[in-house]
């Protein structure tokens, strides 16, 4: 299968796909200013947990590219205040501070003893950032292909396919894998209110590849559970704290409450970079709180009274005790999660 490169680096320059404008029409935005490329993550022109750590870690570079500054000093400061800035435009996906983490400490690697080294540095860690997601979103896929049976349903929630990630997919690189391997699946798209990823994102990724996939309302999952048409639900995530409980986008925590009652075994895919050891539980991932407008208005158009109180979270938490498993770029992990997440002896 030919992947749509979702994010890429070109001659100093970031070149995205402008995913608001899926599926009526395959833009792309190009920026050398790091500003513009927290606005395109902001505004869910790049979205997805490790596609948004790969935009991350370019705007770090950009930052660099842009400043004048001829002191190493000068230029650490005008980093990590863009650093901060870029950092602080989607707090709940774990990705994109710990990319931006990672290039914080190549800035202050004090072996960089000029600007200009600093510079190269900085860039060449953002692009093997964005080669490793290649890399470990393939073998996320390979981990989870095996946990996929031929002639079975799986059930997706928003996009966790190559437009989330720098090609290959986390929940999407499963079915991938497994149907590169022969397997017969269909899969089965929640369309994901507000914003309809999965409709606009999921399903058109899907149908580029030529793999079988119906949309349906988020609220028909049960119902198709209820028809018996769903053996696996795979879903990605933005962030796992240490026990194990799984932030993902809006809507996930009710499929997995169904796929509970219905005996459907729940899945979650994700590079190991996602888990968040420094938390305890889910109750202490940030919640990401998002515009009025996404609910009250549909493509432009007023849906709601003026005036109506919204709640409009980004994603809900999923408890560990709803998941069977978590698919990772290392390996596969089961329950109890506190004790196999973090164990020293993983799989690779």
């Amino acid at each position: 299968m030919v992947h749509i490169r979702t994010i890429e680096w070109i001659d100093g320059r970031v070149r995205l796909v402008d995913q608001t404008r899926l599926p009526g029409e395959l833009v792309h935005v190009e920026t050398d200013d790091y500003r513009r490329l927290g606005e395109s993550i902001k505004r869910l022109e790049v979205r997805g947990a490790p596609a948004i750590g790969v935009a991350g870690a370019m705007g770090v570079a950009l930052a660099a590219l842009e400043s004048d500054a001829s002191s190493p000093d000068e230029l650490r400061s005008g980093v990590r205040q863009a650093a901060a800035h870029l950092a602080a435009t989607r707090p709940t996906a774990v990705n994109l501070t710990w990319a931006i983490d990672r290039s914080l400490r190549v800035l202050e690697d004090p072996a960089r003893s000029t600007a200009d080294a600093i510079r190269d540095a900085l860039v060449a860690e953002a692009t093997a950032i964005l080669e490793e997601d290649r890399l470990l979103c393939r073998s996320i896929g390979r981990h989870g292909a095996a946990l996929l049976d031929d002639g079975d349903g799986v059930l997706t929630h928003c996009n966790a396919g190559g437009l989330a990630t720098a090609e290959y997919g986390t929940a999407l690189a499963v079915v991938y894998t497994a149907v590169e391997e022969g397997k017969r699946i269909r899969v089965f798209a929640d369309e994901t209110r507000p914003l309809l990823q999965g409709a606009r994102l999921t399903a058109w990724e899907l149908m580029q590849h030529g793999i079988d996939v119906t949309l349906l309302c988020d609220s028909a999952a049960a119902s198709a559970m209820t028809r018996g048409w769903i053996d696996k639900v795979v879903v990605g995530a933005d962030r796992v704290a240490g026990n194990g409980d799984v932030a993902n986008k809006i809507g996930t925590y009710p499929v997995a409450l169904a796929a509970r009652r219905h005996g459907v075994p729940f899945y979650v895919a994700a590079p190991y970079s996602t888990l968040d050891a420094s938390l305890e539980s889910g109750d202490e991932i940030p919640i990401e709180e998002r515009s009025a407008e996404e609910v009250t208005s549909f493509g432009g158009c007023r849906t709601a009274p003026e005036g109506v109180a919204t709640f409009n979270p980004a994603f809900d938490v999923t408890p560990a005790e709803l998941v069977t498993a978590i698919i990772t770029d290392v390996g596969v992990f089961e329950p109890p999660f506190g004790e196999t997440l973090f164990r020293k002896d993983r799989s690779s």
